[in-house]
């Protein structure tokens, strides 16, 4: 059973909708027990990082997932891959969940092309680092396949975790590995059929 984790925030249907059509049981909860039970979890988000900061701490989650991600694939979406840094530097300094080494910063300030629009919204080719080419998350897919982004803050100093980039001027973290957590800035459940054969691979983990 794939758990999505719900406390507030996201397009859970979309994303259950997607995982569904793989074939994989999926249960969108706020339980523990369902994490604990689950065999792959998903963390989506949207949003605010220090908003949906607090409301997933305030579901009293947070330890279950730290606990759980010691032996069950968990890969965060979006906003919630952001989560699972250490830190970000959106509106002020807030806390991460600390599973992936790295901080969240304003995209904005680290463009080259001062005329490229952030929100960086739209397609863009995956680079996949020599670590995302032997990496199972991404078997399915080749490279400088596109995938789907809407985001305005990216995640720096984790070139060692970073499993693909795409291009916007300078390298934008697209995708993230620490142990059995995972990471995609960009969305899978709006990738086309590219995103479904990530998350295909994600559920086969």
């Amino acid at each position: 059973m794939i758990a999505i984790v719900d406390y507030g925030v996201g397009n859970l249907f979309s994303l259950a909708s997607s995982v569904k059509s793989l074939g994989a049981e999926v249960r969108v909860t706020h339980q523990a027990e369902d994490l604990r039970q689950a065999t792959h979890i998903l963390l989506p988000g949207v949003g605010a990082f220090a908003d949906a900061a607090a409301k997933l701490q305030a579901t009293g989650l947070v330890p279950v997932l730290r606990e759980e991600t010691q032996h069950t694939p968990l890969l965060g979406i979006c906003l919630g891959m952001q989560l699972l840094f250490e830190k970000s530097y959106e509106y002020g300094e807030h806390q991460g969940l600390g599973l992936v080494p790295g901080q969240v910063c304003p995209l904005a300030d680290d463009l080259k092309d001062p005329t490229l629009k952030v929100p960086h919204i739209g397609w863009n080719a995956l680079d996949l680092t020599p670590a995302g080419e032997k990496d199972p998350l991404f078997k399915y897919i080749q490279n400088g396949e596109y995938v789907y982004y809407v985001h305005s803050y990216y995640a720096k100093n984790c070139a060692s975790n970073t499993l693909a980039t795409s291009e916007y001027s300078i390298p934008v973290t697209g995708a993230v590995r620490a142990g059995l957590v995972y990471g995609t800035q960009f969305h899978p459940e709006k990738s086309g059929d590219t995103g479904l054969r990530i998350l295909r691979a994600f559920a086969e983990l």
